[in-house]
């Protein structure tokens, strides 16, 4: 069993404080995605009589815009088609054809994009990213008889998994809301009831040094969301994207309705880790930090003192859990931070651990693919050195069989 935390509260280390400034992104009528027809261009005829072959149709391609969503294409795109143009047909003057134009289909980064059976045919993860769709068909030759083909036909399914550099986890009315309304300034809509969030918010922390943090609040979880309950997968899969978690929970504990059991905030931390486990171990393995929301209630430093003895000795706490419960690795949360998402107690301590969190990782990370660099380049080296050898124990072997 692995400890849950690196960095416990009261081992204080030195964090930068660094200045921030916020921005909110606004997600209105969000669309996660969509359902295109996409077709190749017909290619060009031939030039029987001369051999002319008739140009190609034009391809379909998906083609990364940052700021590009998935509604401003919908709304831009209403009918839904995209469609290359068609090769040039060969002629005395041009005996080949020229190719069809191509069709681009703007769509934001972070897209998934997959066939009508589900297949995955590819992914944009960057600026200027492009997936080829639909190609079109060759123009007419010899070798079919000078008749041109028509291009692919194709179902194509565009799916958002948001980027952000930290996505918050929690239950339904842990106050994931508030807190990215507390550090982004975001206005979110509150409410008391348990599913506040029922699409994507995203905040950016801005600091002064020009490092950006997008900080994205999700469609709560509940238990069985591996098995799409609830909002289920439509949570679960913009986690995917996260480079780091936020665990947001209630030092209360939660409980979503009088007809389920209540649960404790290190019930809620097992349960929250197990349901992110049973749908992708890669999404549980994600670095992840804690903070332990609504310290502003009554007994919350009494009860936020029992949650740190469990995360300190969870062995002496899980047998009095069912085994389904259970994750079979624990979290391990680099910082744990008791927060006020409503009178700000813990807020600044928390963005800087985020900070601080990302800019280590992102070292890490840095240092990792230079190795990688040199050691490939030195097994490279190693290659070319011994390829004259190889050549002469060729030319070697060769002579003595003579």
């Amino acid at each position: 069993m692995e400890c849950f935390f690196k960095n416990h509260l009261h081992q204080k280390q030195y964090i930068h404080h660094y200045p921030i400034m916020i921005i909110l992104f606004p997600y209105g009528n969000f669309v996660d995605n969509l359902r295109l027809f996409t077709r190749g261009g017909s290619g060009g005829m031939g030039y029987p009589r001369l051999g002319g072959e008739g140009g190609k149709g034009g391809d379909v391609w998906v083609v990364a815009h940052k700021k590009m969503t998935l509604k401003q294409l919908k709304d831009k795109y209403p009918q839904k088609r995209f469609v290359a143009g068609e090769g040039a047909n060969s002629r005395v003057s041009a005996l080949k054809g020229s190719k069809g134009k191509d069709c681009e289909i703007p769509a934001p980064v972070g897209i998934s994009v997959t066939d009508e059976n589900g297949k995955i045919i590819g992914e944009l993860n960057k600026e200027q990213d492009r997936i080829l769709v639909a190609e079109g068909g060759l123009g007419g030759k010899f070798l079919t008889n000078f008749l041109p083909l028509k291009g692919q036909r194709r179902i194509i399914h565009l799916d958002l998994k948001l980027i952000a550099d930290v996505g918050l986890v929690g239950f339904p009315n842990a106050g994931k809301s508030s807190l990215l309304s507390k550090i982004s300034h975001a206005k979110p809509a509150v409410a008391d009831y348990a599913f506040t969030t029922l699409q994507p918010e995203l905040g950016k922390i801005m600091y002064k040094d020009f490092k950006q943090i997008l900080v994205a609040d999700l469609p709560g979880l509940i238990e069985g969301a591996h098995v799409n309950k609830g909002m289920g997968h439509k949570f679960l899969k913009h986690v995917e994207r996260t480079k780091q978690l936020l665990f947001v929970v209630d030092v209360s504990g939660f409980q979503l309705s009088s007809r389920t059991p209540y649960r404790t905030a290190f019930e809620t931390i097992l349960l929250l880790t197990k349901e992110l486990e049973l749908y992708d171990e890669e999404v549980r393995a994600k670095p992840a930090l804690l903070a332990v929301n609504k310290m502003d209630l009554p007994g919350a430093q009494n009860k936020f003192h029992e949650l740190m003895n469990q995360l300190q000795n969870p062995k002496d706490f899980l047998h009095l859990f069912q085994s389904k419960m259970i994750p079979e690795r624990t979290m391990e949360f680099e910082h744990i931070i008791p927060i006020s998402a409503i009178t700000g107690e813990g807020i600044d301590e928390l963005k800087n651990c985020i900070r601080k969190s990302l800019d280590e990782h992102a070292d890490r990370e840095n240092d990792a693919y230079h190795k990688k660099q040199l050691l490939n380049l030195q097994i490279s080296n190693t290659v070319s050195h011994s390829e004259p050898l190889s050549r002469n124990a060729v030319t070697s072997s060769g002579m003595d069989t003579i």
